[in-house]
């Protein structure tokens, strides 16, 4: 009987030990990606924020060779376009979005 009652013990102790260790590794798990999702989100909203001159920080494109006028028609529509989109977003000033309009319009 007293091999009975240590074996059983042995078992609840291990078992609880098992159980602290598991609960204490899903806890840093969880704070480690809510860390995670944290310096992910501050990202995205400081890449969201306008520059001192205004402008989102973007890569800059490299340059392309020069189009033909059909091309060059549908470049300049979807460049207004995606200005348009700017401006209804906030990010470009009427003052900004018009400057912009005169480059790609040239």
């Amino acid at each position: 009987m007293p091999g009975l009652l240590r074996g059983v013990a042995r078992t609840a102790v291990v078992a609880g030990t098992a159980t602290a260790v598991s609960n204490r590794v899903s806890r840093r798990q969880a704070g480690r990606w809510a860390q995670q999702d944290a310096q992910q989100q501050a990202q995205q909203e400081y890449a969201q924020q306008p520059t001192q001159q205004g402008y989102a920080q973007q890569p800059a494109a490299a340059p392309a060779a020069p189009p033909s006028t059909d091309d060059e028609m549908t470049s300049k529509i979807d460049q207004l376009k995606e200005l348009g989109e700017l401006k209804a977003q906030g990010v470009l000033t009427e003052e900004e979005f018009a400057a912009q309009k005169r480059r790609v319009l040239g």
